[in-house]
């Protein structure tokens, strides 16, 4: 019977840039082919480059894998084929995002009056009070995005078009967006360029729009009335700064500190959001301010170090899967105990212990990466502890 694959010219490709110690052929079980083991002749990049265009012409493709201390080269058989997309979809979520976020910034910028009675009236006020959180809020969010898609196509990587999650009559109007990569990264590199150039982009959006949103709210006492309940956002390290700088005093500013210092007192209600600072004073938000807080809020969701999220390739490329495995047990309990200050912690380590296990494996994963993207690994971990909210939402009255 006739062997459907050249292994003789297999060979002499991948000994083209490899010096081969040992040839292991596949079996029924193995996911390769063959595999090869040895020493690459030249820099890894180039040669992964040089022997997947050799192999192409084979309907193979190459992994390089480090095995045992050696380079190791598998050859798969067929190539990577993305899916076709139905850009219809994108849009109609798009769409429907707009209206629900929509909606939701006209709820949130009513005066006490309320809605008027009549519904074009209805109507024409929620556009009139919508459009600025809507605009803001969908601006943060596409440039989140399309960071990531247009880094995926720079790369040559088929990524989809964003999804957007409509969540009418929620706090954002919205559960986000997300892109769908549909063929594996080819190295290190790609997967962190495309990985931290979402958070990025929605983040040099967000703060922007926070600072102008921010400019365009006042102070105010923070009372609550009989039988009212009041949302407090909650507070990271830049949304401090944010109103620092905007303000000129931290906030929300209690009415005493009582019989601690002030720094102590800081240092007790930045982590746990207590004691509540009822009769203090607080900045009032306008809707743009609030689209900021929440692109604060989504940059450090994003971020979170662990399985298929951006933080989560940030990790895998700067210390690899073995250890990015061995610290997910310590962010899921981190998070377990955030649970008991905010409860939506514990949705996300539920959602992280189901899903975010598995990490994107790049083709190459033995070109390391270079030391200008090693900083920008270690500048995207900076950028989640300064918009880290440990308590995002409590509840006043």
């Amino acid at each position: 019977m006739e062997t459907p694959y050249p292994y003789e010219t297999l060979d002499a490709l991948v000994g083209k840039v490899l010096q081969i110690q040992d040839i292991t052929l596949g079996t029924a079980k193995s996911p390769y082919l063959v595999r090869y083991r040895g020493q690459l002749r030249g820099e890894s990049e180039a040669a992964y480059e040089q022997l997947a265009g050799w192999l192409k012409t084979y309907q193979i493709t190459p992994l390089f894998r480090w095995d045992d201390g050696q380079h190791s080269i598998q050859l798969i058989p067929g190539l990577p084929k993305p899916g076709p997309s139905n850009p219809r979809i994108n849009l109609l979520l798009a769409v429907l995002t707009f209206f629900s976020v929509l909606l939701t910034g006209g709820l949130y910028g009513l005066g006490p009056e309320g809605l008027p009675a009549d519904p074009l009236p209805a109507v024409v006020a929620i556009i009139t009070n919508g459009w600025p959180f809507a605009v803001s809020m969908l601006g943060i969010l596409a440039c989140h995005e399309f960071g990531h898609y247009l880094m995926g196509r720079y790369h040559g990587v088929h990524v989809s078009l964003p999804y957007f999650i409509p969540f009418p009559f929620s706090q954002f109007g919205t559960m986000g967006a997300f892109i769908n990569m549909k063929e594996p990264p080819k190295n290190r590199k790609v997967l962190l360029d495309i990985g931290i150039a979402g958070p990025l982009a929605g983040l040099g959006v967000a703060v922007p729009v926070l600072v102008l949103g921010l400019s365009l709210s006042s102070l105010g006492p923070l009372q609550t009335a009989p039988g009212q309940m009041i949302q407090l956002e909650g507070n990271s390290i830049l949304y401090l700064l944010a109103k620092l700088a905007v303000f000129g005093q931290l906030l929300p500013a209690p009415a005493g500190y009582g019989d601690v210092s002030p720094l102590l007192y800081w240092l007790r209600y930045f982590f746990t959001s207590t004691p509540l600072p009822v009769g203090g004073m607080d900045v009032m938000l306008h809707p743009v301010a609030w689209a900021g807080w929440a692109g604060l809020l989504v940059t450090t969701l994003n971020l979170i170090p662990a399985g298929q999220l951006d933080g989560g390739h940030v990790l895998y490329v700067l210390l690899g899967r073995e250890r990015a495995k061995r610290i997910l047990p310590f962010i899921l309990v981190a998070l377990l105990l955030l649970g008991f200050l905010w409860a939506g912690w514990w949705l996300w380590a539920g959602l992280i212990f189901l899903l975010g296990r598995a990490y994107a494996e790049p083709l190459d994963q033995i070109t390391p990466l270079d030391n200008r993207r090693k900083a920008l690994a270690v500048l995207a971990l900076v950028v989640f502890i300064l918009t880290f909210i440990p308590v995002p939402f409590v509840l006043i009255g």
